[in-house]
């Protein structure tokens, strides 16, 4: 508990009040310090009385890079104050202005403000402090409040053009392929088949050398995929955004996708809460390269150096610049 300036201007007024009333008699005394020394008094005591308000944090809904989210923490006090409530806002967030709200609060009351989901990663907002004071102003009181609230925001999603249908249409034929295949019968190689399916040991007893493929018995399940990303220092961001990409068009394909990066995996599986658990990793992901054996047993490899980022799938390279056109128009979470 502390003076305002506008309480030490009390006390400095008061004191020249008393310096005067030597001069010219207690009657300056009575009409200028007696009031000032009761609100002053009567300050103390009303905030130094104040319980402490409780705080209730409102989980704030993750998001994608440039969204909004709405940030809610709900006072309770025993009786009304006046206060002014600040609340931090960490890198990664932005808000228009400082979250700083001067109010009354009573009872139960929600303070709101928004902020803007600046970058990819888990962010926090807080700690909170709330500063009560009299109803004059004269005396104050600090509340401080260290708990946070976390923020996880996506990577962009980019929308992939009509021009690369081709492209896409390969990559999903590399992909799909049943859980618990079961090998059925050979056939003559066509063109756009993936060379992993080539039979080379009955292709190599061919006297006309043509290719055998293999093909299974259709069975019920999701098809799996594997996708894994990596990428060198500093390029982190164009790495997550462009496996969200992928992993999330595998998705809308009705594929089961699983994702191996640097600092941790999610097996395969399907669904929106499944593509939320995806994207969560790759908010947080970091640089990293994987090694050969996680590359080579990957389906798709998605590979960020200083010259960009590559698709690869089956030996063939896809430039992602080729694929994006934009942000995403209908991912939701």
């Amino acid at each position: 508990m502390r003076l305002t300036r506008r309480g030490w201007a009390v006390v400095a007024t008061a004191g020249g009040a008393v310096a005067l009333s030597w001069r010219f008699g207690p009657r300056a005394l009575n009409a200028v310090v007696v009031p000032l020394v009761v609100v002053l008094l009567a300050g103390l005591v009303t905030v130094g009385r104040t319980d402490r308000p409780r705080v209730t944090r409102q989980p704030v809904a993750e998001g994608f890079v440039g969204e909004h989210r709405t940030v809610a923490l709900t006072i309770e006090t025993d009786g009304p104050l006046a206060a002014t409530v600040s609340d931090a806002v960490g890198e990664g967030l932005s808000a228009a202005t400082r979250p700083v709200a001067a109010i009354t609060l009573e009872d139960e009351q929600t303070v709101t403000y928004d902020v803007e989901l600046a970058h990819r990663g888990r962010h926090r907002v807080g700690p909170l402090e709330i500063v009560v004071s009299d109803v004059v102003g004269l005396v104050e009181r600090r509340f401080e409040y260290h708990e946070r609230t976390s923020v996880l925001t996506y990577p962009r999603v980019h929308e992939v053009g009509q021009g690369a249908a081709d492209e896409l249409q390969a990559l999903a034929g590399i992909t799909e392929r049943r859980e618990h295949e079961t090998f059925d019968h050979l056939r003559e190689y066509h063109r756009g088949d993936p060379l992993r399916d080539v039979h080379w040991k009955s292709a190599a007893k061919r006297p006309d050398g043509d290719l055998l493929v293999r093909e299974y018995a259709e069975r019920e399940g999701s098809t799996a995929v594997s996708v894994a990303a990596e990428c060198v220092a500093g390029r982190d961001d164009e790495v997550a955004a462009a496996a969200a990409t992928v992993v999330t068009v595998l998705l809308e394909r009705e594929l089961s996708v699983g994702l191996v990066v640097p600092d941790g995996n999610v097996p395969p599986d399907a669904g929106r809460e499944h593509h939320r658990t995806l994207l969560g990793l790759l908010a947080v992901v970091g640089a990293g390269e994987l090694d050969e054996r996680t590359r080579r047993a990957a389906d798709v490899v998605v590979r960020t150096d200083a010259h960009g980022t590559t698709i690869v799938a089956d030996d063939r390279e896809l430039p992602f610049d080729e694929l994006a056109i934009g942000d995403h128009p209908e991912v939701t979470t």
